[in-house]
């Protein structure tokens, strides 16, 4: 084995996400799969369970047990698995001095200042990811500068029926980066009512968020923007799951460099 190796850990390994992590690292010249975490492929090899060939990691069913097994652990952990894990899978990971990746959702405020803390008593880095997609990114960032200049918005989000939470991380991310530059502004009329609960989504700083469930959706989202006499519409569609896995890797190399607990890819894009 190379030296310069990065060993990767992969919690969710079954996963649709956790599959194309593990066929990435695999494919990469400077990784090495250290360990797949999946209860219900307990005792699969990795290689095989995402249909290629065996290489000889045996997935396990629970981090902290594979963590304690092996006699090297892993320099970074990538997580995609749900919610009710994310922040004891990151706590997991930076107690065993591993890197934590977490491309799942769960984090609240306090929850990512005790998680930076820990890191920095290890003298480790990691990141919290809403979305790794470039794309993503850029439509993030490009609505976050066109609210200096339209502050009337929505944002509404597309997923499949299968995902657990609403809106979505990337939804919440990009209201977050829009509001630390557009002043909170209450939008429309005060005497707004609501018919149905819920009809007109959920508010953030006076704006508001619609979250769609359906299956057949892969990932899309659109910021809309409103003024007098025009629109301005910011949208990015993903259609594979693979167009994530770029930006997987390069956080994966680029969190060996860092130390504390990063929220949002953005800031390990050049």
């Amino acid at each position: 084995m190379n030296e310069r190796n990065i060993r990767v850990a992969v919690a969710g390994a079954g996963g649709r996400m956790g599959r194309e992590v593990v066929k990435m690292v695999l494919a990469e010249s400077d990784f090495e799969l250290a360990a797949a975490i999946s209860p219900s492929s307990k005792g699969k090899d990795a290689g095989e369970l995402v249909g290629l060939p065996a290489c000889g990691v045996a997935v396990g069913s629970d981090l902290a047990e594979e963590l304690l097994k092996l006699d090297v652990k892993p320099d970074v952990l990538v997580d995609f698995t749900t919610p009710q894990l994310a922040v004891p899978h990151t706590r997991i990971a930076i107690e065993h001095g591993v890197r934590p990746i977490m491309g799942t959702t769960g984090f609240t405020p306090d929850d990512i200042d005790k998680l930076d803390k820990l890191c920095r008593e290890r003298g480790i880095g990691g990141l919290i990811a809403p979305n790794f997609s470039i794309g993503a990114i850029l439509m993030m960032k490009f609505a976050q500068e066109a609210a200096k200049y339209f502050p009337h918005l929505e944002i509404i989000e597309y997923h499949g029926d299968q995902k657990l939470d609403a809106p979505s991380g990337t939804a919440v991310k990009t209201a977050e980066l829009v509001a630390e530059t557009r002043k909170k502004l209450k939008q429309g009329n005060p005497n707004e009512h609501e018919t149905i609960p819920g009809a007109r989504g959920g508010e953030f700083e006076g704006f508001r968020i619609h979250s769609v469930r359906l299956p057949g959706v892969f990932a899309q989202q659109e910021v809309v923007f409103g003024a007098f006499g025009q629109t301005l519409k910011i949208r990015h569609d993903s259609y594979d799951r693979a167009g994530y896995m770029a930006g997987v890797a390069t956080a994966v190399r680029k969190v060996m460099h860092t130390t504390g607990l990063i929220y949002g890819f953005e800031h390990m894009m050049d």
